[in-house]
């Protein structure tokens, strides 16, 4: 597998970020498609509604969440099958709205993506 990045969706787009796939189930607030500059929308992939929900009322449960985040992606291994598929030999760069970068789902989706297997 090439390269995984995670990078939020109101940075402005890079040359390196390859197959570029948003990964939040709501779209993110004041961002224009052609801004976001995606290759496609992922929202199979996020977080349940409950669970991101859960998250925003307990945002010390880090752990809880990404134990909760990694058994929903368990039941979804067609659709990881299919956006590594879909990213072919270039990178894939996971797109998410929340401001924290080292806490938030899509972290963790690229952890699971690194190591799945299809």
């Amino acid at each position: 597998m090439p390269a995984i990045f995670t990078r939020r969706i109101y940075d402005p787009p890079a040359a390196q970020d390859g197959y570029r796939v948003l990964v939040d189930r709501l779209w993110p607030r004041g961002m224009t498609k052609e801004k976001a500059a995606i290759d496609h929308w992922a929202k199979d992939l996020a977080p349940s509604t409950d669970l991101r929900r859960w998250f925003h009322a307990h945002p010390e449960g880090w752990d809880e969440f990404a134990a909760r985040y990694r058994a929903e992606l368990a039941g979804k291994e067609d659709a990881l099958r299919r956006l590594r598929a879909a990213a072919g030999t270039r990178p894939l760069t996971l797109l998410y709205s929340v401001r924290d970068p080292a806490r938030n789902h899509a972290v963790i989706l690229g952890s699971v993506l690194e190591t799945f297997t299809p």
